[in-house]
């Protein structure tokens, strides 16, 4: 098995520290527009456990072979973090995170030890009030630096590839296709992992083979495809379209295991399936919803970012509980 230097921490590829996080930390509002809410978490800091580094989204403490991962409520857009969290956010992520290993964990085992509190190492007791329904304690792998992308739909950068050339990562398409087509079969369209503050890079399979090995890579993409299936074929009943989605992998002891988040509203684009209509942009349960406020201001997508208002931050919350009720089939407890 070959081994990888990923940046900062061996395990996560968008680590990094202080520096980089708005200074925000814990509130305890319980309302946002007469709407109830959980306390929210902008930032952790857990003096008694090391931390390990912070990604965009999630605070990462290493617990010796094992590591903590605490979804905050941020956000970011175009790869930067935005100044205002999104309330239940990080609740939102872990429990849908959640619900879909568990759903897909026949095809491929997960990193989840538990995301039950009270499994968790007694080093982790004094901080349980923030780490309720927002923590996972995982295994720590050695992450594949490559983002395994699957589409079912042509959005996003796909469309504007195709646009260009008729292909998406090195993969022809049929000609005709509109922005938001149905894909007559899901393609496998791999990204290496950017730099903080970059964009990930799609590249086609043949220059993932040579990062990573062409049995593994195979091996990645076809869990990736088997995967995304099976979502897609949920979710479908349940009205909401799977356009595409990004999973991450990590090895351990020779074993790929599925690591990160899974099918959520930040590594997913979720469409109503009442309201598809291929020929443009459509209506969403993810954050695609911020990027377009975003898009309509005079914002170069350098930080900082912009100060949110309080009606964009109630709307992407909505998006993103609604997002988890259709798909589990309750809302998101408190």
């Amino acid at each position: 098995m070959r081994k990888w230097k990923v940046g900062v921490a061996e395990y996560w590829g968008e680590l990094f520290f202080y520096a980089n996080i708005p200074t925000l930390h814990y509130s305890t509002n319980s309302f946002l527009g007469g709407s109830p809410m959980s306390a929210v978490i902008s930032t952790t800091e857990f003096n008694t456990l090391s931390l390990k580094g912070r990604g965009k989204v999630r605070d990462i403490y290493d617990l010796g072979d094992h590591l903590l991962i605490v979804a905050t409520d941020r956000i970011s857009a175009f790869d930067v973090v935005m100044p205002n969290p999104i309330p239940d956010k990080g609740r939102v992520l872990t429990q849908l995170s959640k619900f879909w290993f568990e759903l897909t964990k026949d095809i491929v085992p997960n990193h989840i030890i538990s995301v039950d509190i009270r499994d968790f190492p007694p080093a982790c007791r004094p901080y349980e009030k923030m780490l309720m329904d927002r923590s996972m304690w995982v295994v720590k792998t050695e992450v594949v630096p490559i983002e395994c992308v699957v589409r079912g739909y042509l959005s996003g950068s796909g469309w504007v590839e195709y646009e260009k050339t008729g292909e998406v990562c090195g993969i022809p398409l049929s000609k005709g296709l509109v922005e938001s087509s149905k894909l007559e079969e899901p393609i496998f369209t791999p990204a290496t992992k950017a730099d903080l503050g970059e964009h990930d890079e799609n590249i086609n399979f043949e220059r993932m083979e040579k990062r990573v090995g062409k049995e593994l890579a195979q091996r990645l993409k076809s869990l990736s495809l088997a995967i995304y299936r099976r979502a897609r074929d949920f979710a479908e009943k349940r009205g909401i379209i799977i356009a595409d989605t990004k999973m991450e992998f990590g090895v351990k002891d020779g074993q790929v295991i599925l690591i990160d988040e899974l099918l959520t509203p930040d590594s997913s684009r979720f469409w109503p399936k009442d309201t598809y209509r291929p020929g443009g942009p459509q209506q969403s349960f993810d954050k695609q919803f911020l990027r377009d406020y975003l898009l309509s201001l005079k914002w170069d997508k350098t930080p900082p970012a912009p100060q949110l208002p309080e009606e964009i931050i109630r709307k992407t919350r909505e998006k993103y509980l609604e997002a988890y009720e259709k798909l589990v089939g309750k809302p998101l407890p408190y």
